[in-house]
């Protein structure tokens, strides 16, 4: 049986480019939720508790912050649906996690044994995600598809505005852990109210241009392929810190936090042009899948650079092009994932599901690379990497598109 044809993309309920950038800046605020904790300030606070028992404390702390995470996003996905299901809509939800997030920071800046970094962390996954699942399922309420794969571009603004926070505050000269962490919750709220304090304007009802059934075997594939893909970024993201710091000469973990730092904006900067061409090339041709093909190539054959690297500057070249076919293939495939969501009503739960695919994966990554990584050979641990990116890709080929609309 062949496929339905796609409706047209053309649609009356298109949101101004204003709304989207503020759905983007509030997206980036809710991943400096996160983001610079774990790329920058628990690697030092680890450092400065634990010593040479750091990578230990380090992912025991990961591990257990993930699962709180994955329980805080589909109870928060579930309890927004919840408040629209009664008329209140999701957006208090953004600000009770603003809230959480400043209060999780303090606790964090106080923290000065492994207990209370440990306790403090979760805090702080809870905090990002009564953010981060409300979020996304606003965009899949307020958002029309014709603008979701450009909208996912812009979602990729997160991850460069969190490292260049997280450098940013390693920079400023003179200021305690306490001080730094109080600017990052400043900021962390001055990108997310705008929009919390936006009036809400749902969409229509969306026609389904697939069967039910392919569209949920569509979901199933394409969940197993973000899977994948996440394992190999949250094994290679958790890490970083100590690769770069690892490779010659050694670096102090001052001085590695701004390298790694300096890298990450980089990194995070590169992708954005591609992600917003192709992003909005996607929309206007209907389909996603070649691009979540090509991206996923380019990510492990950035991977297997890197894990050939045996220099900066080379290390960084292949994190470069890790960073942008990593980051086209996220902001697409959030697009594709939101276009098959089965039920209105179930947005912030299903999204919650599909969210399984960034927290599952630190779970297996980690696990992954505490197994295989060892201080100073990382390369066995990005190989692997690579082969996990590349099975994300191939699973893709399962999915079926529908047939674009002609004219």
């Amino acid at each position: 049986m062949s496929a339905r044809p796609a409706p047209a993309y053309a649609d009356s309920s298109a949101r101004p480019w204003r709304f989207l950038l503020l759905f983007a800046l509030a997206n980036a605020g809710g991943t400096i939720g996160y983001l610079p904790l774990f790329t920058v300030f628990l690697p030092m606070k680890v450092e400065t508790v634990a010593g040479a028992g750091r990578l230990n404390l380090f992912t025991v702390v990961a591990l257990i912050g993930t699962i709180a995470a994955i329980a805080a996003n589909i109870g928060f996905g579930w309890l927004s649906d919840r408040s629209v299901a009664r008329g209140g809509g999701r957006r208090r939800w953004l600000l009770l996690g603003t809230l959480g997030l400043a209060l999780a920071y303090a606790d964090f800046a106080r923290a000065d044994s492994p207990l209370e970094v440990l306790l403090a962390v979760i805090a702080v996954q809870c905090a990002a995600n009564a953010v981060l699942a409300p979020l996304l399922a606003l965009m899949a309420d307020e958002i029309p598809d014709a603008q979701k794969g450009f909208t996912g571009g812009l979602l990729a603004l997160a991850n460069p505005i969190g490292a260049a926070s997280a450098w940013a505050l390693v920079q400023l000269p003179g200021l305690a852990e306490h001080g730094r962490l109080g600017l990052l919750s400043l900021g962390i709220a001055l990108l997310i109210a705008p929009l919390a304090l936006s009036p809400a304007r749902r969409l229509p009802p969306q026609p389904t241009p697939l069967p039910r059934a392919q569209a949920r075997r569509n979901l199933a594939a394409a969940w197993i392929a973000r899977l994948l893909l996440q394992a190999a970024g949250n094994g290679l993201t958790l890490y970083l810190y100590y690769y770069f710091a690892d490779l010659p000469p050694r670096q102090d973990a001052l001085r590695a936090a701004d390298f790694v730092g300096r890298t990450l904006v980089l990194a995070y900067l590169l992708p954005l042009p591609c992600t917003l061409l192709l992003g909005r090339l996607s929309d206007r041709i209907g389909r996603r899948k070649p691009f979540l093909l090509a991206s996923a190539a380019v990510t492990a054959g950035g991977l297997v650079l890197m894990g050939f690297a045996a220099s900066r500057p080379v290390a960084v070249a292949g994190f470069l092009v890790y960073g942008v076919g990593a980051q086209l293939f996220m902001a697409l495939h959030g697009a594709f994932w939101m276009q098959e969501l089965p039920s209105e009503r179930h947005r912030g739960r299903d999204l919650g599901i599909l969210n399984l695919t960034n927290t599952l994966p630190a779970l297996v990554g980690t696990a992954i690379a505490w197994a295989v990584a060892t201080p100073g050979s990382f390369a066995p641990l990005l190989f692997l990497l690579a082969a996990l990116t590349l099975g994300g890709g191939l699973v893709m080929l399962l999915v079926r598109e529908p047939v674009p609309a002609q004219g």
